[in-house]
This record gives structure tokens, C-alpha cells and sequence, in this order.
């Protein structure tokens, strides 16, 4: 349980990051390419097992982590362009709510418990979801299905890949070289970008863009680390935990939004907040 806290806080920590990221005018693409590159240098120096950087390739996790390492970078992108296209507000909906994948795959790949009340729960956590990430916005963007329905898709799938990759490829004392290894794929597909970007338009990399990529690294890192510690751990099914995890963080990243920008509160917020307590609750119990 304590990985699964630690992980909801990081990945908390990393919603207020990208707050402050808006606020102070952060190149968003180089930020990430340098959290990629802090991270995966921390996957490699915290290891608990060394492995030479050439002989990552030989390892039977390489090829996942070389799937989520596109992922990472894909997903990112088709964020920005459904917030675009869409508003923030189906951003999130779209992202939190793409739990039903792995939570799908978790009941058909290893038999996981079926309940009444575990359905219940799922379906109260998928509402309060919804309820806690809309906003009542002026201007409420229509654009395309295309980006929500490649996000819930691609979010869904990454968290799935996930717990495959991990249940079937990674021992416990390769955790940290896995995820650092994913990290520095993920970096090597930014890198390619920012090139492209930079024979497109010639502009300096920034001191503020570098310092903000290191401090968003680190927690970027461990959100994943204790959510593949936390998956390892028996006591839970990955379709509960998953629930848990992605529920749990909208409502931090809801109240964290509420205490500290300011946020409007709305009564369907405060509504699915509670609802997602419930919808906690009830997923732990069965």
C-alpha cells in the first residue's frame, strides 16, 4: 500500500509541475526531453543490479521498454493536441478514464476477480472521474473524436504494457535499469523531434527549460518505479489497483488544484470527489 501512495504522490507532484510549467512559459517538448535524460540517468545509478548500457538490448524486457519508451513520447503529443482541440477538460477525462484497459486486461489475461461490488466500484470510480475533471468552461471546445479516443486508447495501453512487461520480464532487482531503459528510449524518440523541430526553427535550448526538465525527472521517475513496486505486490489485483491508483490521483491532483492555484470548485467536483472516496472504498473491499 505504501508504494501505491508514494506513487499517487509523484505522479501528483508532477500535475503541480506541469502547473508551474504554464506559468512561467516552459518550452513543454525540451522540459520532457531533459526529464526523460534525468530519469533515465537515476534508473541506471540507483540500480540494484548493474547492466552495461550495450547489453540492454539482450535483456527480455528490451523490447517492451522499447514500446513504452514511443508510447511515452506518442502519448505526450496526442495530449497536446486534444487539449488543443478539445480543452483540458476531455484531456483529462480521456486520460483518467482510459483505467477500463487495463482493468479489461486484468480480468481477461490473469483471471482477476469479477464482483459485484468490485463492478460497482469501477462504475462509481469511472463517474467520479468524470465529475471531478470537467470544468465549466466559457468557450467549451468541440474539435474531433480522433485525439480523446487516441488518448484513452494510448493511455490505456501503456498501463497495460506495463503490468505485462512487468508480471512476465522484469525481476524485483531490475526495476530501476527497466525503468531508466524506458526512460532513455523515450528520450532518444524527443531528441529526434527537437531536431526536426530545431531545422524547422532555430531557437536556443534555455537554462529554464533544462532546470525545469530536472525537476520534473525526478518525481516522473519515481511515480513509475513505485508503481511497478506497487504492482508487484500480491496483495492486490492490477484491475484494483489500477482503479485505485488513477482515482486516487484525481482527487489530490483535484484538491492540490483547489488549495493551491485556486481552482473553481464546482458542485459537480465536489460530487465526484466523493464519489470517488466510495468508489476506493468499495474497489479495496471486494
Amino acid at each position: 500500500m505504501i508504494f501505491l501512495a508514494l506513487s499517487v504522490l509523484f505522479s501528483t507532484g508532477l500535475f503541480v509541475i506541469f502547473k508551474y510549467f504554464g506559468i512561467y512559459k516552459v518550452d513543454v517538448l525540451k522540459a520532457i526531453f531533459v526529464n526523460y535524460i534525468v530519469a533515465f540517468a537515476m534508473g541506471f545509478l540507483l540500480a540494484e543490479r548493474q547492466i552495461p548500457i550495450s547489453e540492454i538490448y539482450l535483456e527480455p524486457w528490451f523490447s517492451g521498454a522499447l514500446v513504452l519508451g514511443a508510447l511515452f513520447v506518442s502519448i505526450f503529443f496526442v495530449m497536446a493536441m486534444t487539449a488543443q482541440k478539445n480543452g483540458v477538460s476531455v484531456t483529462s477525462i480521456a486520460g483518467k478514464m482510459s483505467v477500463v484497459v487495463p482493468v479489461f486486461f486484468g480480468i481477461i489475461l490473469y483471471n482477476e476477480s469479477v464482483t459485484f461490488l468490485k463492478i460497482v466500484g469501477i462504475v462509481i470510480a469511472l463517474i467520479a472521474v468524470y465529475l471531478s475533471s470537467v470544468k465549466e468552461e466559457k468557450s467549451e471546445k468541440k474539435g474531433t473524436l480522433l485525439f480523446p479516443v487516441l488518448l484513452f486508447i494510448g493511455s490505456g495501453t501503456i498501463d497495460t504494457l506495463l503490468k505485462y512487461i512487468q508480471t512476465n520480464h522484469v525481476a524485483e532487482q531490475d526495476v530501476s535499469i527497466f525503468s531508466g531503459s524506458l526512460f532513455g528510449i523515450a528520450a532518444f524518440f524527443a531528441f529526434i523531434i527537437l531536431i526536426i523541430k530545431t531545422i524547422k526553427k532555430r531557437e536556443t535550448f534555455g537554462l529554464k527549460n533544462i532546470i525545469a526538465g530536472i525537476i520534473l525527472g525526478v518525481p516522473n521517475y519515481f511515480s513509475i518505479i513505485f508503481l511497478i513496486k506497487a504492482l508487484q505486490n500480491d496483495a492486490f489485483e492490477s484491475s484494483t489497483l489500477f482503479t485505485i491508483n488513477n482515482v486516487a490521483i484525481v482527487i489530490v491532483s483535484t484538491l492540490v488544484g483547489l488549495l493551491l492555484f485556486k481552482e473553481k470548485f464546482s458542485l459537480k467536483n465536489k460530487i465526484g470527489v466523493a464519489l470517488a472516496i466510495l468508489g476506493i472504498v468499495l474497489v479495496t473491499i471486494a
